[in-house]
């Protein structure tokens, strides 16, 4: 078993090693990272790797995102501590509990029922109450709770789903991986500059399990 103080070095080498020196420099995202306690967000028989460059298997056939990409997308976001924040995919909860060191109020959305259950029990095991979670359909967002200064999508789409663009406020950052098939997907960060006027830009590739609708 490692110890917690092990556990407390191999986050911060992770900070220091894969994402400062990778360019990412916003002084809160980078606290966030050394806050979170990756760790607590995989299974027990993987724990030891928790702080590998690199995505790792979870349950439910899912993946727990390699810490330098939740870096860069909460980096993306470009949030404000009084923000509101919708997550698509939950997952193990790790990236709502890092985006709940940055912003002001999360909302995160998982598909697979336990896997939801999972996570939000985790994101509670974590010290991470105040996360506001769901079982749904992540590509119809949470409507009741919009307009979002920011949404982070966590699959990858063919195309950012409308009802989610349009949940953003005026003003608001969408970051999502897009693309056609798992080899050519890029990560989209969408500004919404007016009611009806959005612009794209691309953030490089990556590579993310696919965003399913529940009415497929």
């Amino acid at each position: 078993m490692v110890a917690q103080e092990d556990f407390v070095a191999r986050r911060l080498a992770m900070v220091e090693q894969q994402i400062e020196r990778r360019g990412i420099r916003s002084a809160r995202v980078l606290d966030a990272m050394r806050a979170v306690k990756r760790e607590g967000f995989v299974p027990s028989e993987i724990r030891n790797s928790a702080y590998e460059d690199r995505a790792l298997s979870i349950e439910e056939g899912q993946t727990i995102s390699q810490p330098y990409i939740v870096a860069l997308m909460v980096d993306a976001l470009e949030l404000a501590p009084t923000d509101r924040v919708l997550e698509i995919g939950t997952g193990s909860g790790y990236a709502a509990a890092v985006l709940c060191e940055v912003a002001g109020e999360v909302y995160t959305i998982e598909r697979l029922e336990w896997l939801a259950e999972l996570g939000h029990k985790r994101l509670v095991r974590n010290g991470y109450e105040s996360i506001h979670t769901r079982h749904g359909d992540g590509t119809l967002g949470w409507s009741e709770q919009a307009p979002f200064d920011a949404i982070s999508v966590a699959a990858c789409g063919p195309e950012v789903p409308p009802c989610l663009a349009e949940q953003l406020a005026i003003g608001g950052r969408l970051v999502m991986p897009v693309g056609k098939t798992s080899r050519d997907q890029h990560l989209i960060r969408r500004l919404r500059r007016s009611q009806h006027t959005f612009v794209d830009e691309d953030l490089g590739k990556v590579r993310f399990v696919p965003l399913i609708p529940d009415h497929t």
